[in-house]
């Protein structure tokens, strides 16, 4: 077991990797006697295109895969339910998949032994049969034509399939109605032996727990997992342009209120003189300033009712490009898109502004290290994003200068963009 000492946050996380790969983190926590355990792999959405465990040759799987199969991981072929489990044990569970990783949780104040070994067993045991997995197409088939009737959802999935071109990011988590059909159990077992290797999963565990016990604990339960080795996963790569796959759409639903999406694709490759890690930070700070909830643009928009309150900002990344994607309500839909337009073009950030927003990140990083679930969620990101905890993240951001910020801003190109909106279906 070793230590990663988070400077200048006052915060040790305990490390240990174990023989068969599986890595383990431990951040305690006595403040309150809650505790919480994610149990993740390196599987998200946009692995569709891989090599499978034993095999040479890529193979392509259907959409929603990955999300398909954190479903049917809590299938036991005893016939037992983890979720009632848990609630037996004065705990909740969860699960969820995004585009990079699939997470398995639970949280609670009692039997934390009990609930972790069960954790690792339940994660580690799947179950499925050409039954079990036709079954939970129905189910999945609902949930997808729900998030259809959502304008929201749309709204954000028009514009990322716009968006790119090439990259299965374009593609739903969930999949399509479609897609799924198409997911057998014999696929499902290949991504599960392929990504659900302990070389390609790690557990996180913060709150009122002590590191030599969870450690302990984990090493004697994984030594009775039978694994082989196992390389790294290879997946495939793609060459995604520079440029979106459609610069406008509109979609028409019951609405009252037209919403709107901008987004602007940036290749982070071109860009000279500066690390990915401090773009980032950059890019938040500056789109913080011109969109955030308390920018003087924004209350302006909204004293004046071009907009509603329902106004913010995202950005998505991939290995190549940063996709921002600005949105809002409105019924002067031009208006707001010439003037988000105009904003984004005159990106700013003054001195004064600038060391005052790296006072607030720091701030948020001591209150992210005294909270057990914002602690999990940032060795989580880190683990998907870097392979590794970052510890230096107030030295990183102590280090920006208002130099760096404006040479990056001259070199932002906000020319490739779509223009999603919804709109009110006609009435007849």
């Amino acid at each position: 077991m070793n230590k990663i000492e988070l400077n200048h946050l006052d915060t040790t996380i305990y490390h240990e990797r174990l023989e068969n790969g599986l890595e383990i983190f431990v951040a305690p926590n006595h403040h309150g006697n809650n505790v919480y355990a994610t149990y993740s792999t390196k599987l998200g959405s946009v692995y569709n295109e891989f090599v499978p465990f034993g095999k040479k040759e890529f193979v392509k799987v259907p959409d929603g895969v990955a999300h398909f199969l954190e479903h049917k991981v809590f299938e036991q072929e005893d016939g037992s339910d983890p979720f009632e489990f848990f609630t037996s044990h004065g705990a909740s569970a969860n699960a969820n998949t995004s585009n990079y990783k699939t997470t398995y949780l639970f949280q609670g104040t009692k039997d934390i032994t009990e609930n972790l070994k069960y954790l690792l067993h339940y994660v580690e045991h799947p179950y499925f049969t050409d039954e079990n997995v036709e079954k939970e197409k129905g189910i999945i088939k609902q949930e997808l034509l729900m998030y259809d009737d959502d304008p929201y959802w749309k709204l954000y999935e028009t514009t990322l399939f716009n968006s790119f071109q090439k990259h299965p990011i374009r593609y739903s988590v969930g999949g399509t109605v479609q897609s799924i059909q198409k997911i057998t159990k014999d696929i499902l077992y290949e991504c599960y032996n392929t990504f659900y290797h302990p070389r390609n999963m790690f557990l996180v565990v913060t709150g009122d727990v002590e590191p030599e016990e969870i450690i302990s604990l984990v090493r004697e339960e994984q030594s009775h997992r039978e694994t082989k080795e196992m390389d790294a996963v290879k997946i495939k790569l793609v060459d995604e342009p520079d440029t979106v796959y459609k610069e406008q759409e509109d979609l028409y639903m019951d609405i009252t209120i037209p919403k709107v999406t901008v987004a602007y694709k940036i290749n982070m490759e071109q860009l000279q003189n500066i690390t990915e890690r401090d773009f980032k930070k950059y890019l938040n700070i500056c789109l913080d300033l011109k969109f955030g909830e308390t920018s003087q643009v924004v209350e302006e928009l909204k004293e004046q009712n071009i907009i509603t309150e329902s106004f913010g900002y995202d950005v998505i990344y991939t290995n190549r490009h940063a996709l921002i994607m600005i949105s809002t309500e409105t019924k002067n839909t031009k208006e707001v898109i010439l003037k988000i337009d105009e904003m984004i073009h005159h990106l700013s950030c003054t001195e004064e502004e600038l060391e005052r927003a790296k006072k607030v990140i720091i701030s948020n990083n001591i209150y992210m290290t005294d909270h057990i679930y914002s602690m999990n969620h940032k060795i989580m990101s880190d683990m998907i994003r870097e392979g590794k905890v970052m510890d230096h993240v107030v030295d990183e951001i102590k280090r920006l200068n208002i130099q760096d910020l404006e040479q990056l801003i001259k070199q932002l190109d906000f020319s490739n963009k779509t223009i999603t909106t919804v709109k009110e279906k006609e009435k007849h």
